[in-house]
Order: C-alpha cells, then structure tokens, then sequence
C-alpha cells in the first residue's frame, strides 16, 4: 500500500479554499507519539487539551473540537478508535468519546508499515506539512507536536534517543507572562499568543535542555536573530530601568547583547535591534529562575557573533 499518497488524500471538507487541517493535525501529532513510542495508545479524554490547543493555534478561526478529526479520521484508513465496548468510534460527541474510554491509534497495517520502514513516517510527515501548511510554521509545528523530524525523515531510531519536552514552549511563554523578553511584544488573536516562540538558548541539539533555565519566550523576529547570532545575552548589573512600555523589571544579571556584525540602516532595523542594545533583558515572573550562566555562556561562544556594540543612547 502506497501510505504517502493515502497521507495526501485524506478526505478534508472544502469549499472555495476553506482550511480544514482537524485530520492533518491529528494525524501528525499521532505520527509524533507513534514516534516516541510505537506502542502508544491515545486515549481520548488524555489528548483532548493537546488536540484542542493544536487546533485552536493553527486552525481555523471558528470553533471546533477534536472530537471531530479523532472520529472522523477513521475513514481515511490510516487510524482506529476502541472504545471500553470494543473496536469502532462511539461518534462525533465529546461527552461519549469520554464516557466510553475512546482511544485511538495508528491502523496497525501502517504501524506494521512504519516498523518496517522508519523513513516512512518523515515522508509522511512532511507530505502533511507541505500540502496543509506554509513552510514558516513547519518547526514550530512539529515542536509543538514533538516530532523529531529530520531523524524521521532518515529513518533513524537509536536506543536511548532524547526526546523533547512538548510542555516546553508553555512553560516557558507562561514564565515570561507572554511577551517577548527582548522587546516585550505579547501580540494575541483571541486567547492565543501569535508570533511568540520559546527559544532554546543552548540548542537542543548540542544538549540544551527543554526547561525554563535555557529557555526565552521571544518574538518571531528576536528568535530568529537570537539563533543567527545577531542578539546575545550579556551580564549586566540588572537595575537598569524596565525596558520602554513593558512595565517589567529586569532580569537580574542580563543585558541584550547586538553584534557589532550587524548592520541596518532603515528605521525599523535601528527600533527594532540596535537600540536594544545594553538593554536591560525582560525577565521571568518572580519566582522563576532566569537563564542559567551556563547556557548564556555556551550561546555567547558558540553562536553569538563578534563583539557587542555599546548601549544603545536616547
């Protein structure tokens, strides 16, 4: 069986270029778990926040529930459900995929599939992504569903393979109370931060761990230029004034590092990053450690470049 071009037929309803991306969701976040562990089993009532944040983020604009992909998706051939009253779906209804234990999986013809052919699920991942969503949410996407892609797409599957902490990104965007540490934007559509990432400050994959003490929430924009090298994390004195218009104190001990190695001459280039240099860095809620020197140091050695220009002067 051809299980990449079934994963690019799944039945989704469309109408005039409406998104229907419930089935995709569902399905990359089981990829994901099948992942983690093949044996897996998802129950309903266990998910359900996880499928709901999934597609409150990067669904549609109107309401909807995961009950509907979760049944639904049984139809494509790719996913059962199993209630306490045996095999097959109770419905579309949360109240009865609770109260009956529903649980669901892969189909276990594409568990035997991807068993046997580990490169098989990155296909089939990326086919999900490609076809249902652009390209600038694909990492963030499969962070958020903890799929480790690219080791996916290799087939390869060690022993004592890390896995990421999904929890991470809302543990750490809740520490820094929604707004970006560097320069405080907390934009939101409805309840949902938009624009925001948590950041690893030492990488991932160079053993950073997924926990608060390496973590920064910052905008898309910070993110990106905190992981180019353009921005750092400096020691400072840690009683500077709260950055313009946030209204927060500042980390103890951290000042927002510009490379020297950056040049911008438009004006959102000059607001946007070399005035935030020497500024004092927007810190966690009280209560919550600030980025360990450890981590700081690593990312100042191994990915921040050149030297810092001086504080930014008003």
């Amino acid at each position: 069986m051809d299980w990449v071009a079934r994963t690019a037929q799944l039945r989704q309803w469309t109408r005039s270029g409406t998104r229907a991306p419930h089935k995709p969701l569902l399905f990359l976040y089981a990829l994901s778990r099948f992942q983690q562990d093949a044996d897996d089993e998802l129950r309903y009532s266990t998910v359900e926040e996880d499928l709901r944040g999934l597609l409150s983020e990067y669904g549609p604009g109107n309401r909807t529930t995961p009950a509907y992909p979760f049944h639904h998706l049984v139809s494509d051939g790719v996913w059962e459900v199993r209630t306490d009253r045996g095999p097959g779906s109770p419905g579309t209804g949360v109240r009865e995929l609770r109260a009956t234990g529903a649980a669901g999986r892969l189909a276990p013809e594409l568990r035997v599939a991807l068993r046997r052919e580990p490169s098989l699920l990155g296909r089939m991942a990326r086919v999900l992504l490609d076809l249902n969503f652009p390209p600038s949410l694909h990492g963030e996407l499969c962070e958020a569903v903890g799929l480790e892609l690219e080791e996916a797409e290799t087939g390869r599957l060690p022993a004592a393979r890390r896995q990421r902490d999904r929890r991470m990104r809302e543990t750490v965007l809740t520490a820094y109370e929604y707004r970006c540490a560097f320069c405080g934007y907390d934009g939101r559509i409805g309840a949902v931060p938009v624009g925001l990432e948590a950041a690893h400050v030492r990488w991932w994959a160079f053993d950073g761990p997924d926990d608060v003490e390496n973590g920064l929430c910052l905008c898309s924009l910070h993110h990106k230029l905190f992981d180019k090298g353009v921005l750092g994390l400096g020691e400072g004195t840690g009683n500077g004034p709260p950055s313009e218009g946030t209204g927060e104190d500042p980390a103890e001990g951290h000042r927002i590092l510009v490379s020297q190695s950056f040049v911008g001459h438009s004006t959102a280039a000059r607001q946007g990053v070399i005035t935030l240099a020497g500024r004092p860095l927007i810190g966690p809620q009280p209560g919550v450690r600030p980025v360990a020197a450890a981590h700081r140091a690593w990312h100042t050695s191994q990915v921040f470049h050149g030297s810092p220009r001086p504080a930014a002067t008003t």
